[in-house]
Order: structure tokens, then sequence, then C-alpha cells
């Protein structure tokens, strides 16, 4: 630090304070290269020099980094799940329609058809009884395989939703070359149904696990449950810390709901006119999640 008063420096004489006292800088005045008092030059500047390595000055730059609302991670999850909310509900409807009231996504609800089916006497008891058990054996292996996936640093999210486009693709394929099913428990019913439920089960295991935090893409159940209580406490006027995280979970709920809706209207639609041609629009919409995936 400088003395606070510059006539206390050692060696200065009143001669060179008055010298230099009606001088600018640069022609020997204080703080001048020349002066007794020039400054040393700041680290970095032009009259530093280069760098001890040779490297010309670099500036320092602030930090850019963009805010996690900015850089486009959440919004990439909330396009992904919505995304698998459109394809669970388009594959759980092809599939009740095409496969005699076989449910997909919605594996639990299969307990309801099948009592229907024994009453009745219609169709599909067989694919009815399996598809719970396959359903938990793909899961599990889903859940194995992303742990092993995990474990060799590999990336495991992508990898799980190529393989669910795969099942997705022979889904379409066996639907189309071999059906319809009159008879949803002969053997070709059975592969193309089963095909179904393990992309749909591979579906629901990457959503628990790396989504989380996220809605539900399949069991629109509770999200309807929570949707109407989220905006029972919206409209009771909930404090504003708490209705801000209200919100936010109200409109993620709504829009995995919409989401699910829309992809059962358009599978109805088209399942119609096309019958399992249909379904090659989850195959693409899969295609897109594996394509907008985040990273683990």
């Amino acid at each position: 630090m400088w003395p606070t008063d510059i006539r206390a420096v050692p060696g200065l004489s009143n001669a060179k304070l008055r010298d230099g006292a009606g001088h600018s800088d640069g022609e020997n005045g204080i703080g001048a290269p020349g002066s007794c008092l020039s400054l040393p030059p700041r680290p970095g500047s032009l009259a530093a020099g280069p760098t001890p390595r040779g490297r010309p000055p670099t500036k320092v730059r602030r930090n850019t980094r963009l805010k996690p609302s900015q850089n486009g991670t959440p919004m990439k999850k909330l396009n992904v799940t919505a995304l698998l909310s459109f394809n669970g509900g388009f594959v759980d409807t092809a599939g009740f329609l095409g496969l005699q009231g076989l449910f997909t996504a919605h594996v639990t609800g299969n307990f309801v058809t099948l009592g229907a089916a024994l009453v009745f006497g219609t169709h599909g008891v067989i694919g009815k009884v399996l598809a719970l058990p396959e359903f938990v054996i793909v899961v599990a292996l889903a859940r194995l395989a992303g742990a092993a996936l995990t474990a060799r640093q590999m990336p495991t999210l992508r990898i799980l939703l190529t393989t669910k486009v795969l099942f997705l693709f022979a889904f379409f394929v066996l639907g189309v070359t071999l059906g319809p099913f009159p008879d949803s428990d002969v053997p070709a019913a059975l592969a193309t149904g089963f095909t179904g439920i393990a992309a749909m089960a591979i579906q629901n295991a990457v959503q628990r696990v790396h989504f989380a935090s996220l809605p539900p893409t399949t069991l629109m159940t509770g999200n309807t449950t929570q949707v109407v209580l989220d905006a029972v406490d919206l409209l009771r006027g909930a404090e504003a810390a708490q209705a801000a995280v209200t919100r936010t979970r109200f409109e993620r709920m709504l829009r995995s709901i919409l989401c699910f809706a829309a992809g059962c209207a358009f599978a109805a639609v088209l399942y119609y006119w096309f019958g399992f041609w249909s379904l090659v629009v989850p195959v693409v919409v899969g295609a897109a999640t594996a394509i907008l995936r985040t990273e683990d």
C-alpha cells in the first residue's frame, strides 16, 4: 500500500515533486512510466506484456451460464414426458380395440375385462391372465438392464427408450401382418399383445426411475386425483410459497392428462380408419422421445 503522505517516501525531494506536479501522465508526472511514483502495470494489461508462457493476455469473461430454466433441460424433460403420455394413451387404446379388450399400458385394468370375459364367455382370457406376469417380468428385466448399463457408464436412458421403440415397432409389424384378431387367444394375437405390453412396461419403468419427479405417463387415475386436490387448494387460496408449488404440480399433472387423452382420441379415430396401421404413430413418437431424451 502507498503511504498516506507522499512526502514521506524516502529519497523523494521537493524538487522532484515540483518537477512532476504540473505534468500529465506520460511526461514524468506522478504515475507516469518514468516517474519514481509510477504504479506497476496491472496483470493481464497490455503494459504487463505477455504471460509467462508467451501467451497474449486474455480478457476475463463474466459467467454467462444459463439458469436451469434457460438451458432447456427441464423443458426437455417435460416434452419427453408429454410424448410418453401421448403414447401411453395411444397404445392402450389401440391394443384394447385390436386385441379384444387387452390393456397394454394399464395392465391392472385387465382384471376387470378378464372378469367380463369370464362372465360373458368372450375371447381374450389367456392374454388377460398372462398380461400382468409379463408386465412384471419386463419391468424387472428393465431395472436390471438399467443398473448394469449405469454401472458401465453407458447411456442408460437412451438405450431403454430405444428398446421400447423396437418393441413398439414389433407391435406394429405383427399387428399389420397377422391381424386383425377375431380370437385374441390364438398364438399370433398373444405374441402381438405381448410386444405392446413389453413396450409399455419399459415406459413405466423408465418413468419411475428417470422421471420420478414428473407425473406418471400411463396411470391417469392418480394424476386426476391430484389435479382435483390442487385445483381446490388454489381456489380456496393457499399461502404464496405453497401456491407456487401447487400451481406447478397442477399444470404438469393436467398436461399429462391432456396428452394421454389426446393419444386415446387419435388412436380411436385412426384405428377406425386404418386398423393396426395406426400403430406407426406411436413408433414415430417413441423415436422422438429417444431423440429428445435427457441424460441421467
